[in-house]
């Protein structure tokens, strides 16, 4: 079982990774060939429909159906827009979330660099597939947009670049939201692994002493035995403050 899900999980990541460069590529070169640009619609459906059959999969082998689709709503959205060709990097920033979560919490690091760049690098391509056409744009080049997309999550917002179609300013919306949800995730991981080795401290502490305990009252009860057997051989009784010699009887009795 844990080797199908990591192999589903491989699978997903390498075909977010062609869908991303699939829809990438006619974006970033401009005057693409119609042979390639048919091959990379080609690839996105492709790739589309088998987001779609993991998805629905899934949702068959899940007992409580209205329970995996609460928990995987990210998901379902994602795959309902397939008419909104900017947002369509949507899919990809859910399937690369969720083969990556099992691992969140070991490299936090890896993470947050990787999951930063991923989501300005696709709102950039999105802002400027959705922004190119617009005569009034300011937001013309893949360096505008990306300028735009490190300016928004950060929530610095210079104002120098900003979308002006209606599809962008939704674009902006969900990087604003993204770059927020990514500082609370990330602040959160660090704060449970903090509160975990803090535990995890205490509790070997605790055990330590505990273990201590145990050593110090075996050595005691070892102690008194050896010196009631030693009392025993000298003829003494032991009692509560210290020993008494047991009376004897005299030679000549």
């Amino acid at each position: 079982m844990t080797l199908l899900k990591s192999s589903r999980d491989a699978f997903l990541t390498v075909a977010s990774l062609v869908f991303l460069g699939a829809y990438a590529l006619p974006i970033l070169v401009v005057g693409l060939p119609p042979g390639m640009r048919l091959l990379c619609d080609v690839t996105m459906i492709v790739t589309w429909v088998a987001f779609a059959l993991d998805y629905g999969d899934r949702l068959v082998r899940a007992r409580e159906k209205w329970d995996f689709i609460r928990a995987n709503l990210f998901e379902l959205v994602a795959l309902l827009l397939p008419v909104l060709r900017p947002l369509r990097l949507v899919v990809v920033l859910a399937a690369l979330s969720r083969s990556m979560a099992g691992s969140f919490r070991g490299r936090v690091g890896a993470y947050v660099v990787g999951g930063a760049g991923l989501l300005v690098f696709c709102a950039a391509l999105a802002v400027l597939d959705a922004e190119r056409a617009n005569p009034d744009a300011n937001i013309t080049g893949f360096g505008d947009a990306l300028w735009w997309g490190v300016t928004t999550v950060t929530t610095v917002g210079y104002g120098d670049r900003y979308p002006t179609t209606a599809e962008g300013r939704l674009i902006a919306f969900g990087l604003m939201l993204g770059g927020v949800a990514l500082l609370g995730v990330v602040t959160a991981s660090l704060a449970s692994w903090f509160v975990e080795r803090v535990a995890a401290a205490q509790e070997d502490g605790t055990k330590h002493a505990t273990d201590e305990i145990h050593r110090l009252t075996a050595e005691v009860a070892d102690l008194n035995r050896r010196l009631a057997e030693q009392a025993a051989m000298r003829g003494q009784t032991p009692v509560a403050d210290g020993y008494s010699y047991a009376p004897t009887e005299s030679a000549g009795a």
